[in-house]
């Protein structure tokens, strides 16, 4: 039905417009890059009411959006990692809809994959000499993410319910 995807289409553009604003409304900021925001919370509340592949699509498109308003690249694969994968993977929420808290973390857990990766391939210079790079960027990376993915989750399961009555819900 041309109306219902056209609904999906316009609450996928307005879920990225919102994590793109939300992304610039930093709570804390670390020092060499990565905040806590709530940028996740409209990627997530669009993967779960329609889908996987639609959430992936607006987390893609939210990262690039972000990389191109004040990215920070230092390689391509980097960029790659650090924007769209790792917000596309927000997307992965929608692949269950039903169990919205085990959704939202794997989608949180694949995007601090990402950020992980990308930290010990390309930013592995900011570890302090001996470490262990992988530690490092995990430790780095985990203490915004983990914070940023908890006050999300809490948020999303609040708003949720209230949003089931504004269209129809995938649940």
């Amino acid at each position: 039905m041309p109306n219902s995807r056209n609904r999906v289409l316009v609450e996928g553009a307005l879920a990225v417009a919102l994590s793109v604003v939300f992304s610039a409304i930093r709570l804390w900021t670390m020092p060499q890059g990565g905040s806590i925001t709530l940028e996740m919370v409209p990627l997530f509340l669009f993967a779960l009411r329609r889908g996987g592949r639609a959430g992936i699509a607006a987390g893609a498109v939210s990262g690039l959006l972000q990389l191109f308003t004040g990215g920070y690249v230092v390689h391509p694969a980097q960029a790659v990692l650090d924007y769209p994968a790792a917000f596309g993977a927000l997307g992965i929420a929608g692949f269950f809809p039903r169990a919205s808290w085990f959704g939202m973390a794997l989608g949180g857990v694949v995007r601090f994959a990402c950020h992980v990766l990308s930290g010990v391939v390309f930013f592995s210079s900011f570890a302090p000499e001996g470490a262990n790079v992988w530690i490092y960027s995990s430790v780095y990376n985990g203490t915004f993410l983990l914070p940023t993915l908890v006050i999300t989750a809490v948020l999303v399961s609040l708003i949720r319910p209230r949003l089931a009555r504004v269209g129809q819900d995938r649940e």
